[in-house]
Order: C-alpha cells, then structure tokens, then sequence
C-alpha cells in the first residue's frame, strides 16, 4: 500500500519564492545583510518544524480549500528549500566575513532560482531529477 503523497498548494509556494526574491533584492538595495536572515529562519523553520511562517501566513489568504490549487510535491519543495537555505546561508555567513564577491555570488544563486521557479522552470527540481536519473542509472548497471 502507496503512502499519501504530501503536497503544498502552488500560491504558498510561489508566495515563499517571492519573499526570496523580495528579500535578496531588499538587502541588495539597503546592504542590510540581515535581510538574508528572513527567509533564512523561514526556511529553517520549515526544514526543521515543518512550518514555513511565509507558507502559513499566506494560508490565511487561500481563497479556496488547499486541495483545490496546483499541487506542488512536498518532498521536491524540502529538496528545493535545502538549496535556498544553504545558499541564504553561505551568502549571509560570506557578508559575515566580509567577502563581498563570495556573498554576492551566492544571494544570486538564490534570487535567480526562486526567480525563474516563479517563471517556470525549476531548477531545483531539475537538479533533484537528474540525481534520480543518475541513482537509477547506477543502480540498474549492476
């Protein structure tokens, strides 16, 4: 018997892709690094609880009942947060350190992802397919 897939409504997804982007850039525009930490305790807090603040604030303004929306795949959207949140991460800790380039590179990382995401295309989920493809390809050469 087929566990039941979790899935996150698509409006709460692309609400927390927004607030990345609108954080990145906010912090962009102030040289406020502690900007970064917004998302960034969103993030964690919904790898470590399973409660994304963002996702659960923007619950309040669903329109309709959750299951009615797109559905999103759980366990794609932790694979894509770990990513976000490593990214968050790295660039708050190299503003930390002062390396301006390093922080850079990747708050960029991060705004471009969750960007494109809200334009279509996954790059996350892209990653985590190839990684499948390649464990499956692996696993069948034996």
């Amino acid at each position: 018997m087929r566990k039941p897939q979790f899935s996150v409504p698509r409006p709460l997804v692309r609400l927390n892709q927004w607030f990345i982007v609108l954080s990145v850039a906010a912090e962009w525009i102030t040289s406020a690094e502690w900007l970064l930490l917004l998302p960034l305790a969103a993030g964690l807090s919904g790898l470590l609880f399973r409660f994304n603040p963002v996702m659960q604030f923007g619950k309040l303004f669903l329109q309709k009942p959750s299951s009615s929306y797109i559905p999103e795949e759980w366990k794609q959207q932790q694979f894509n947060q770990v990513i976000a949140v490593a990214c968050l991460f790295l660039a708050y800790l190299s503003y930390l350190f002062h390396y301006s380039i390093a922080a850079y590179v990747f708050s960029i990382i991060v705004f471009s992802a969750a960007l494109v995401a809200i334009l279509g295309f996954c790059v996350g989920c892209f990653i985590r397919f190839q990684w499948q493809q390649f464990q499956y390809r692996r696993s069948s050469s034996r």
